[in-house]
């Protein structure tokens, strides 16, 4: 295998420190607006906006830029009512009988339980799934280098881009998740790692009333 060619740091944008540092303050204080959302609208979303959210998350850094991630993403009704049942039976088990009294305890204050409307009502399910290998050319397994990793990085910017874009989501994880594999026709080497629900929220729509950690607790300067 040949060397990556190199090119020059074209996409690159110099600012004086002034404006960096009102470009940090203003991004800081955008995406603290961002909330996660359970009562989703059934407004209708254009699809091109959910194209250019999953490019930006493409544009993550990956493990040897293999780029170990693929998006399904899911409008039409009868594929989510099927999520949606097969999530609320594992749902219900977690609730019911596998969730921990210690993970209980810190839910309630959330209010979250194993009803999930909201994967029918959004308009968009963005199911996450992690490619443990790939295929060269020839057809034979190729070894992925932190898959996990760099899937969470670019769901993490695939979040970053969809409030940038003025729309909600929500973080959804039924355990397992293996159902989205086959609702969703996706191979053995695919592992689900998130479902990601995706719209406008509600007229009527709250949120817990949470506080986020001081940067003293999150972050150690050396």
């Amino acid at each position: 295998m040949g060397k990556c060619k190199l090119k020059s740091l074209s996409t690159y944008r110099s600012y004086n420190e002034e404006e960096m540092m009102e470009r940090a303050k203003k991004f800081n204080d955008d995406i603290n607006r961002r909330r996660t959302v359970r009562d989703f609208s059934d407004k209708v979303v254009a699809r091109e906006l959910i194209e250019n959210c999953l490019m930006a998350a493409n544009s993550a850094p990956s493990g040897a830029n293999q780029q170990p991630w693929h998006f399904v993403v899911v409008s039409d009704a009868a594929v989510k009512r099927k999520i949606r049942d097969k999530a609320e039976i594992e749902e219900r088990e977690f609730y019911n009988k596998r969730a921990p009294e210690k993970w209980l305890e810190s839910l309630e204050p959330l209010g979250t339980d194993a009803h999930k409307p909201f994967l029918e009502t959004a308009p968009f399910l963005i199911a996450i799934f992690v490619q443990k290998f790939g295929c060269d050319g020839n057809g034979e397994n190729k070894k992925h280098y932190y898959p996990i990793e760099s899937t969470g990085i670019a769901t993490g910017m695939l979040i970053t881009a969809i409030h940038n874009a003025g729309l909600v989501s929500l973080t959804h994880t039924p355990s397992p998740m293996k159902f989205l594999n086959k609702i969703l026709d996706r191979p053995s080497n695919e592992k689900p790692f998130l479902l990601l629900v995706v719209g406008y929220p509600k007229e009527s729509a709250k949120v817990p009333d949470i506080t986020r950690k001081s940067l003293k607790e999150i972050a150690t300067f050396f």
